[in-house]
């Protein structure tokens, strides 16, 4: 029995510790992310027990002077939206990514990320390539059929 209580004493503290660094492997993503070509700063974080991700700063905040449907100067919205109720929503805090759960080791999948450029939602996983390299899989249907694009720490 003194065997068995000092084994445990001496086993606790590791597997309280690779619990811990399994919980926070999780959250390895969470932070700020910027996309691929720039244009966009991404803030995932916590919602519901999932992870999701919001527009938190636009390169061009602003429609160009020579924007073709006359929202010169006005702030972007999400005019591509096929639902008509959302075009005049703001991009800027716009929820663009929900429903990631952690699935061990650097991948998180089972989530959708929103393309305000098309206004198409898609399936997603990501995958933490190094601390600040953040791959992401839009696909249809099967991860075959995407695209993966690269986000990285500002």
């Amino acid at each position: 029995m003194k065997r068995f209580l000092v084994r445990v004493l001496v086993l606790w503290p590791l597997v309280l510790g690779l619990a811990a660094s399994a919980y926070g492997a999780g959250d390895d993503i969470l932070g700020a992310w910027k996309n691929e070509d720039g244009r966009a700063q991404i803030e995932i974080y916590h919602c519901d027990g999932k992870y999701c991700g919001k527009l938190s700063w636009l390169g061009r905040p602003v429609y160009p002077p020579d924007d073709p449907q006359g929202m010169a100067g006005q702030p972007r919205v999400d005019r591509e939206n096929p639902d008509p109720k959302l075009k005049g929503r703001p991009l800027l805090g716009l929820k663009i990514m929900q429903g990631f759960s952690y699935s061990g080791g650097t991948s998180w999948e089972h989530g959708e990320i929103y393309d305000p450029d098309s206004g198409k939602t898609y399936s997603c996983r990501m995958t933490l390539a190094t601390p600040v390299k953040l791959k992401i899989r839009g696909y249809l249907g099967l991860t075959l059929f995407g695209r993966t694009t690269t986000w990285t720490r500002p």
